[in-house]
């Protein structure tokens, strides 16, 4: 009888480990289960979207407003396409917004920013499906490097 207490506390002890590592996964993974917010589909073309990730955050002044749904490649055109999925609630950004790819810190994730446009009339708020038209690409760190170390053979 008291093999079976042990076995019984054994089996509790794995059951809670394994809960709190999937508690740990979500938290780590930014998923939120609970979330079933209403969300609307933006779509983006970028020269260089550097290391963008899918899952990136959209924020606008530092807040997450949205998720980078999906990064290919358009067939017709040869450039990165970014689809985001912003959350429904911010449904007030108009076709005269901007995004661009930032970094956070020098080496840090990067992430999508968004920057709110000025409101000319009622009528041209980004919906569901549309390009916003204003991007700015990634900076790459490389790059920049290569531009500094050629400039400076210039100089001489």
């Amino acid at each position: 009888m008291n093999s079976r207490k042990i076995e019984l506390l054994v089996g509790g002890f794995i059951l809670a480990g394994l809960i709190a590592f999937a508690v740990l996964v979500i938290k780590v993974a930014d998923i939120d289960p609970t979330q079933q917010a209403q969300q609307y589909q933006l779509t983006a073309y970028f020269d260089n979207i550097g290391g963008l990730k899918v899952r990136a955050p959209i924020k606008v002044g530092g807040v997450v407003v949205g998720r980078v749904a999906k990064v290919e490649l358009d067939v017709t055109e040869l450039v990165p396409k970014v689809t985001m999925s912003i959350d429904s609630r911010f449904n007030q950004f108009t076709d005269t917004s901007s995004v661009s790819i930032l970094t956070s810190g020098l080496l840090g994730e990067q992430y999508i920013g968004l920057t709110p446009g000025f409101i000319l009339d009622e009528e041209n708020y980004l919906a569901d499906g549309d390009v916003v038209e204003d991007t700015r690409s990634a900076v790459v760190l490389e790059e920049l490097i290569g531009q500094f170390l050629y400039s400076s053979d210039e100089g001489e």
